[in-house]
């Protein structure tokens, strides 16, 4: 004779599945064993990789910086060519150098700035602009600099409108650069020798209205007065 099966409450159905669940995944673990550790392996050696790249990229940005500080005496100098060669006599690394070496960190990136700055006074814009179109870096004030070297260059090669519209970009990189009205300036002159009058005009008007205290005001009347 059968006897009658006893109904199953929820906590114990709840609690039959957890047991099925464990043993099925005591023995999924069992057969898989070897390709799981194998798997953990390999996570833990690549999180190890990425912290000892992460510190290697710390170490090499702070070496860059001892030597882009150094260099930097050379450069304000305006020892231009000191500045891109260095001094191998005293172990001191040029701008070419840091940035051969250390051109994927910060102050490397920096480094590219002030290289291509040092080839424009010394004029030779066609090494600098490599240098300005290279920079990859994230500081604000860097990222205007590379624009308007870019523009700079594009001047020198009297392609004006392009010059000008790499200008105007420098001077929206950030409200906060000093330089922001002489890029609008030069933006306004490389305009107006492109022909473009009206954009000329309305950027020298901002000038005018929103940069008083700057040295571009000063500069303005006198390009206002040839458009109007």
């Amino acid at each position: 004779m059968l006897t009658k099966q006893k109904k199953l409450s929820r906590k114990e159905i709840k609690e039959d599945k957890l047991v099925g669940l464990y043993y099925k995944s005591q023995s999924f673990f069992e057969e898989n064993k070897n390709k799981i550790f194998i798997y953990v392996g390999v996570v833990a050696i690549a999180v190890v990789a990425v912290i000892l790249f992460l510190n290697y990229r710390s170490s090499q940005n702070e070496e860059a910086a001892r030597h882009l500080a150094k260099v930097m005496d050379i450069y304000d100098s305006g020892d231009y060519l000191g500045a891109i060669e260095g001094k191998k006599d005293v172990k001191l690394l040029g701008l070419k150098e840091i940035v051969a070496q250390y051109g994927n960190t910060e102050n490397g990136e920096i480094a590219k700035i002030y290289l291509a700055n040092s080839y424009i006074n010394l004029g030779k814009p066609e090494e600098a602009i490599k240098y300005y179109e290279d920079y990859s870096g994230d500081i604000e004030i860097y990222v205007a600099a590379s624009l308007a070297g870019q523009a700079a260059y594009h001047a020198y090669k009297d392609e004006y409108e392009k010059a000008a519209d790499l200008y105007l970009k420098a001077s929206k990189v950030t409200k906060t650069d000093v330089l922001n009205s002489d890029y609008m300036l030069q933006a306004a002159i490389n305009y107006f020798e492109a022909g473009e009058n009206e954009q000329a005009k309305n950027l020298l008007q901002t000038i005018k209205d929103e940069y008083k205290t700057s040295t571009a005001y000063s500069q303005v009347d006198k390009y206002l007065s040839q458009l109007n």
